[in-house]
């Protein structure tokens, strides 16, 4: 499969990928092997804290898989191209993942989120078909024990919800100890698709306002949404 094309935004190098789907089916293969290495979904608020933390932009871009997950990223890529790029929300793509490795007989392992919401997402999975061969809350203490575990289940994607850039770091040290693996971080993922937390209506979705609805949702996300006014200037202001 060909190598979307990339484009810098902010200093990130983003991929544009024409689809969700394009993404799913680099990831899984047909043959039910995986993509090796890891995929991050690039934000606004990414973008901005990059800007501000050397350490982060590097890791960022060491992802193999970096794509558009935030209308204000996919504009700054489409007026760069000069063409339509598509976003790619995380949680559907996630979801997305977790059904094609079900249909390919693809192991999963979980990482991250409460003990509960944990074991609400594996029980949900599986009863999908999903083949999940082991699970980690996010409050473990011993990484390297978690490591090996993860190792030794065999699993070929791991999807790690602890929030970022936590859960980057994390797989940035994994990668280097299980390399033919497929590694996501997937932020409050599980709180959505287990209902714990309540997604934005389909109306404020589709016109691209999950931010608002967030916002009013969580007022305490106040100090993290003026990320975005900073980010618009940039944008508007041909800096980015």
């Amino acid at each position: 499969m060909l190598q979307p094309e990339v484009v810098n935004v902010g200093g990130l190098d983003v991929m544009a990928f024409a689809s969700m789907q394009q993404l799913v089916e680099f990831i899984v293969h047909d043959d039910g092997t995986v993509f090796a290495g890891s995929a991050i979904a690039i934000n606004p608020e990414k973008v901005m804290k990059a800007r501000e933390d050397a350490a982060l932009k590097t890791m960022l871009n060491q992802a193999e898989l970096r794509y558009a997950d935030g209308m204000g990223v996919v504009k700054a890529m489409q007026k760069k191209l000069g063409r339509k790029v598509e976003r790619v929300p995380g949680c559907e793509t996630w979801e997305a993942i977790m059904y094609r490795a079900a249909a390919k007989q693809v192991p999963v392992f979980l990482v991250g989120a409460k003990p509960e919401v944990l074991q609400q997402t594996r029980d949900k999975l599986s009863a999908a078909g999903v083949q999940v061969v082991g699970a980690q809350d996010g409050y473990f203490k011993d990484e390297a024990a978690l490591l090996q575990q993860i190792q030794q289940s065999g699993a070929k994607i791991i999807t790690i919800a602890m929030g970022s850039p936590k859960q980057e770091l994390l797989i940035e040290r994994a990668k280097k100890i299980i390399p033919d693996a497929y590694f996501m971080g997937v932020g409050g993922t599980y709180d959505v698709f287990t209902g714990n937390v309540k997604r934005a209506p389909a109306l404020w979705c589709k016109l691209n306002l999950e931010w608002a609805y967030r916002l009013l949702s969580q007022p305490s996300r106040i100090k993290r949404q003026w990320s975005l006014v900073e980010y618009l200037w940039l944008y508007l202001t041909g800096k980015l």
